[in-house]
């Protein structure tokens, strides 16, 4: 039953707002059994309800600034561009743009990786070329280790008759 009421209901610190069509006796569960303990909550704007002030169209306006980057998060924005040195980092910034970086940081290793995937195929087509032209292939590789461990196996059942 408190899954669903949480469902109905938007809470917000102090006061419960009840949806459209919710249950009466929803609205009658004390504040301290609906809010969940340590988790932000967040009023249908997308802010923390009494986090901002309200603009004149009723939105709630996000707190700017509000994620500590940790030394990878200040290293992926450098790398996608967002600043230009660790200095010019704050010490706090929005999670989007974390969020931001961090996808295009995907990208451009996806990237690099397409990019190196294409030259050792390359690689891989000049070194067979060359392996060609010595007259060497996989078959006569096989052919050749399995003739030496037959000479290794016939050495060692000598070895051992004597």
């Amino acid at each position: 039953m408190l899954a669903a009421a949480e469902s109905l209901l938007r809470l917000c610190p102090g006061r419960i707002v009840c949806a459209p069509r919710a249950p009466r006796e929803a609205a009658q569960l004390p504040i301290a059994l609906l809010r969940r303990r340590g988790l932000p909550r967040y009023s249908s704007g997308g802010a923390p309800c009494g986090s901002g002030p309200q603009g004149p169209a009723g939105k709630v306006h996000r707190v700017p600034a509000e994620h500590k980057p940790s030394q990878f998060d200040k290293k992926i924005l450098l790398w996608t561009g967002r600043f230009k040195a660790m200095e010019d980092i704050p010490p706090r910034i929005p999670p989007e743009m974390i969020d931001a970086a961090r996808n295009k940081a995907r990208v451009k290793a996806c990237y690099i990786m397409i990019g190196l995937t294409i030259i050792a195929c390359f690689a891989v087509i000049a070194s067979a070329k060359r392996a060609v032209e010595r007259h060497e292939s996989l078959t006569s590789w096989n052919l050749a280790k399995k003739a030496k461990w037959r000479e290794e196996a016939a050495l060692a059942a000598q070895a051992k008759a004597k």
